[in-house]
């Protein structure tokens, strides 16, 4: 009986430190809008902004974190590196805003 505490309880320690895997946002660039206008995501997390219009647009961050160019119709990913908030917009079209949360 011992020996199924102990194996258990190993199971239970390896489980515990085996890190939470991580996650993908999508992002969808359509009609000159970006859907979700405000998302949250972790550090490590995969970003993935999809841009079904027929016109090039961009996640260009204002704190210069980052500037994905997505042509037309295309998918673009980005694993976030640091946490905080970044505003981000297309540069060709600075009326397509939205800001991304990220935790540590």
């Amino acid at each position: 009986m011992s020996g199924r505490i102990a194996f258990l309880s190993t199971i239970v320690l390896v489980a515990a430190s085996v890190p939470a895997r991580a996650a993908t946002i999508q992002i969808v660039m359509d009609k000159l809008e970006i859907s979700p206008a405000a998302a949250s995501a972790k550090v490590g997390d995969t970003v993935e902004w999809i841009n079904k219009d027929a016109l090039v647009h961009t996640a260009t961050a204002r704190n210069g974190d980052f500037d994905v160019t997505l042509p037309p119709n295309k998918t673009m990913s980005l694993v976030l590196k640091k946490p905080g908030a970044v505003d981000y917009y297309c540069r060709f079209h600075p009326n397509m805003k939205a800001t991304l949360k990220v935790a540590p």
